[in-house]
């Protein structure tokens, strides 16, 4: 070998091996300031209770503040575009729950940053269901009688969502695309009122997430006709899946999950991973997460960025056949 490309090779090694205790050093002294968590929505809500959980859990473990900024607004892009723009330093964490991926195509070329090239994913933390609700004195007491009367009457059921790109109003397109069926699409700013729009008798028939419907249910003012999971919600053991009960194939995980700013570190992605693992691990935060009809996952930043990618191509799908927009 050339003594100039001995050199440059040593020269190369000898970086190589200054950047490397680098990275790691920053990653062990992360955090020596305060790290926020955006969450984009109200206060109130399961993804406000995940961050306000985190928050508390990891103030305590890093013995450095953790504070929660709820930043609502513009179907969750103010909060979301602001952790895109925020340093890739892991002082900006994003709470992000499935409908992070809709956004893509709803949106399509007015998006304000790039759903898979400007996030670096943190954890799936969790997943519950969305429940296919009615009225206690609903002449649907079945999946196959709202078919059966959907497919018979065209648009006539009026169907409550908490806004375009909801989960439940994506639960509901894929229920009608599986179906072959027509519903009129009914929004509302938020689960509180589409829940008393269905029981006032305003609309016929929701998809909600578990923890806003559960309490009804128990108090027998809405009956469950399905579940969207793979499997029969905890909660509801005596409750078939959508799948189960004549729709085969229908599946709807509602996800909850953390990311930062594309290009933080590996090494401090991976001690956030570890610090919110541990959280979901603990038995009182498991229990507590499960009465609210929640699941713990606690995923690798590898397997959530998998479920991100695999989300957002499903519901873009779904949204360009249906033929959804947003101006």
């Amino acid at each position: 070998m050339k003594t100039g490309k001995l050199a440059a090779l040593l020269a190369g090694v000898g970086l190589a091996l200054i950047i490397q205790p680098t990275v790691a050093s920053e990653a062990d002294a992360y955090p020596d300031r305060a790290v926020r968590i955006i969450v984009p929505y109200t206060p109130g809500g399961f993804n406000d209770t995940l961050a306000r959980t985190a928050s508390d859990y990891l103030t305590k473990k890093w013995k450095q503040s953790v504070v929660v900024e709820n930043k609502p607004g513009g179907n969750t892009l103010i909060g979301n575009t602001a952790a895109a723009q925020a340093a890739p330093d892991g002082y900006t964490l994003l709470i992000t729950p499935l409908p992070f991926s809709a956004l893509p195509g709803l949106y399509r070329d007015k998006m304000p940053y790039d759903a898979l090239k400007d996030f670096e994913p943190v954890i799936w933390a969790g997943s519950t269901q969305n429940i296919l609700t009615v009225r206690a004195d609903s002449k649907f007491k079945s999946v196959k009688d709202l078919i059966d009367y959907a497919k018979a009457n065209p648009g006539k059921v009026n169907y409550g969502s908490t806004g375009s790109g909801s989960s439940n109003h994506l639960s509901m397109e894929l229920f009608l695309e599986m179906t072959g069926t027509k519903m009129t699409h009914i929004p509302y700013k938020g689960s509180a009122p589409a829940v008393a729009a269905l029981l006032a008798g305003d609309i016929d028939v929701l998809f909600d997430n578990l923890p806003n419907v559960y309490p009804n249910i128990s108090a027998g003012k809405l009956t469950a006709l399905g579940a969207t999971g793979a499997k029969r919600a905890a909660l509801l053991p005596d409750v078939p899946t959508v799948a189960e009960a004549g729709v085969p194939g229908y599946e709807v995980s509602v996800w909850f999950g953390m990311q930062a700013p594309a290009g933080t570190p590996a090494p401090i992605i991976n001690k956030v991973n570890a610090g919110m693992t541990d959280m979901l691990k603990e038995k009182d935060v498991i229990e507590r997460f499960g009465k609210q009809g929640v699941e713990v996952v606690a995923s690798t930043p590898e397997q959530f960025k998998k479920l991100v990618n695999a989300e957002v191509k499903k519901w873009t799908g779904v949204i360009d056949r249906a033929g959804i927009k947003i101006e």
